[in-house]
């Protein structure tokens, strides 16, 4: 459950006991007329592919009052609980904040938007270098060649801060050379690979993390496709789609497999003897980005029979 956030938020957690790997829970809400699915996202803290593979066969910009629409909250917390984590495969960055004495700890996520193209956001391992507000934009001749081929107005060289500055109101900036986590003046952009190889949140949040969020934090950005984690002496797959070769069934099944070894080897007691890897198969050829259960004979309700939380 969410600690302290709002009902139409899904942002901060407990983290789990140890062994655990799970945070959150998957939401029912009932659209109104005049919601797109792009609102629902933005309203609960969930980007665009997320809300997109939650709900297939549900049109993104009319999804019609009374449509009941899946709000994917639930998440397999990456490995490392340190600093920010950012899967960029998953478009979700994570903030582990230092725990306070005699409280439990806490874990913060938020969607985020990623490079596109030729512009992928790099695997990589940093920190932040220092925290902007209202920051400038020096758009680099790159970009701004880019922008004429595209028959757009020219670039000026510097973009102030304010309101239309592409980058928001709020910077992290890293000590990966050119790389920022920030803002933006286009928020149904956010859950895209739509970037120049930043990461992009959503208005209030990049505001939220920049107040907690302290200058040394080291940020590791990391790309799985493919997650597994325990909750309750229950294994979950958590796929998202892949480019490539990684994106063929028995290449993701292979690497599944070699994660539900580390996860045995890490947890004293636990086996994957249990495990369905039919299950495992059909959501890794099917992936939803929510965590599934594999483990036999412990089948789940949907999460439209088993969630009655209402439109708020």
């Amino acid at each position: 459950m969410a600690a302290g956030a709002p009902a139409a938020q899904a942002s901060t957690f407990d983290l789990p006991p140890p062994g655990d790997d799970l945070v959150g829970h998957v939401q029912i809400v009932t659209a109104r007329q005049q919601d797109t699915l792009l609102d629902i996202a933005r309203r609960y803290d969930v980007g665009y592919d997320e809300i997109r593979m939650a709900n297939p066969g549900v049109d993104v910009w009319l999804p019609g009052a009374g449509t009941r629409v899946v709000v994917p909250t639930r998440f397999i917390l990456p490995k490392s609980w340190k600093g920010i984590v950012v899967n960029v495969a998953e478009m979700r960055l994570f903030y582990f904040p230092k725990a306070k004495p005699k409280e439990p700890g806490k874990v913060i996520t938020f969607p985020v938007s990623i490079g596109r193209g030729n512009w992928e956001t790099p695997v990589a391992r940093t920190r932040v270098a220092a925290k902007l507000k209202n920051p400038s934009w020096t758009p680099p001749a790159s970009i701004r060649k880019e922008h004429e081929q595209m028959g757009e107005p020219p670039l000026p060289a510097v973009v102030p801060g304010g309101p239309g500055n592409p980058l928001g109101l709020f910077a992290l900036q890293l000590a990966l050379p050119g790389y920022l986590i920030h803002g933006t003046n286009k928020p149904y952009g956010v859950g895209m690979r739509v970037s120049h190889g930043c990461i992009r949140l959503y208005p209030r949040n990049i505001k939220a993390l920049f107040k907690v969020v302290p200058v040394g934090t080291p940020v590791r950005i990391i790309n799985r496709p493919e997650q597994v984690g325990w909750d309750d002496g229950r294994v979950y797959v958590e796929a998202y789609p892949s480019k490539g070769k990684k994106g063929l069934v028995d290449r993701r099944l292979a690497v599944i497999r070699k994660a539900v070894q580390q996860e045995v080897a890490r947890v004293p007691g636990r086996t994957a003897s249990d495990i369905d890897w039919t299950d495992v198969r059909r959501a890794l050829a099917q992936p939803s980005g929510m965590p599934v259960n594999v483990t036999v004979g412990t089948r789940e309700a949907s999460a439209a029979a088993s969630s009655s939380n209402p439109h708020p």
